[in-house]
C-alpha cells in the first residue's frame, strides 16, 4: 500500500532484510554491526540483498565504531566506499561527519555529497550529537541533504519529541525529518498523534539465541560484557505492527 507515510528499517544481515521486507518496510538502511551503532556493510551483503529486492536500499558509510571525527585518511576511505556503492546501484547513502567542536564538518560533507552524485543523502544521528542542531539543519539544507535521521537529540524519539516538532516545522518541506531512536508501534502512535512527522526509522530487533552447542566460557570474541551467543535480528511482526499503524493513519482511521 503506497501512502504518505514511510517506514525505513535498519538491517545488518540478510535475515533481517528479509524480515523487514516481509513486515512492510518501504526502505532499508543497510549497515554492519548494528549492535555498536552500525558501520559500513560489505559489498557482498549489499549485492546479495539487492539480488532479492528492488526496494530502496540506503547504505550507511561509517568506517568504524565511535565518534564522528574523521581523519583525512578515514574521509578518503569513506569517499571510495560512497563511489563503490553508487556504481553498484545503491539508492542512497547515510553519512555524517563532525569537527572537534561539534559542528558539521562542511568540507568533508561536501566531498561525500560530490561522491554521492544524484543519490539521495541522509544525515544520520551524528546530527544528534552536534553542537547546534538548528544550525546543522540549515547547513544540511544548503548541502542538498534530503533527510535527517534524528531522535531529537535525546535518548529516544519520545523524549526528543519537542525538538522533532520544531525541526519538522523548520524543514520547510526541503528536507525530511526521519524519526529514529526507540521507534516501535507505541512510539509511532504517539508521534502520529502529537506531530506532523511522516517518516519513521526502526530496527525492530529482537534477541535470538545462537545455534552453537559447544561454547568455550573462557574466551570472549567481542567487547567486554557482550555475549556473542546472543544475536540480534529484525522481528517481522514488530515491523508489521508499525506498517499497520501507518496504513491506518493514511486511511484516516487513527
Amino acid at each position: 500500500m503506497k501512502n504518505n507515510y514511510n517506514l525505513e528499517c535498519c538491517v545488518d544481515s540478510l535475515a533481517s532484510a528479509r524480515a523487514a521486507l516481509r513486515g512492510g518496510a518501504d526502505r532499508l538502511e543497510l549497515c554492519a554491526n548494528l549492535i555498536i551503532g552500525g558501520t559500513t556493510p560489505s559489498m557482498a551483503l549489499y549485492e546479495k540483498i539487492r539480488e532479492q529486492t528492488d526496494t530502496d536500499i540506503r547504505v550507511l558509510i561509517r568506517p568504524r565504531f565511535g565518534d564522528f571525527l574523521y581523519s583525512e585518511e578515514e574521509a578518503c576511505i569513506m569517499c571510495r566506499e560512497i563511489e563503490a556503492f553508487r556504481k553498484s546501484g545503491a539508492d542512497g547513502i547515510v553519512i555524517g561527519s563532525l569537527c572537534a567542536d561539534g559542528s558539521l564538518h562542511i568540507e568533508q560533507m561536501k566531498r561525500f555529497m560530490e561522491q554521492a552524485g544524484s543519490m539521495p543523502v541522509t544525515l544520520h544521528r551524528a546530527f544528534d550529537v552536534c553542537h547546534d542542531s538548528l544550525t546543522a539543519l540549515m547547513q544540511a539544507k544548503k548541502l542538498g541533504i534530503r533527510t535527517i535521521l534524528t531522535s531529537g537529540r535525546a535518548s529516544s524519539c519520545l523524549k526528543g519529541i519537542s525538538l522533532l516538532k520544531e525541526l519538522q516545522a523548520l524543514s520547510d518541506n526541503q528536507i525530511t525529518i526521519l524519526a529514529g531512536g526507540g521507534v516501535d508501534a507505541d512510539a509511532v502512535k504517539t508521534l502520529l498523534s502529537q506531530t506532523a512527522l511522516t517518516d519513521f526509522h526502526m530496527s525492530g530487533k529482537k534477541e535470538r539465541t545462537s545455534g552453537m552447542q559447544y561454547r568455550n566460557p573462557s574466551v570472549s570474541m567481542g567487547l567486554p560484557g557482550m555475549d556473542e551467543y546472543t544475536l540480534w535480528q529484525t522481528d517481522e511482526e514488530s515491523i508489521r505492527n508499525v506498517r499497520t499503524l501507518l496504513d491506518e493513519a493514511a486511511a484516516g482511521n487513527l
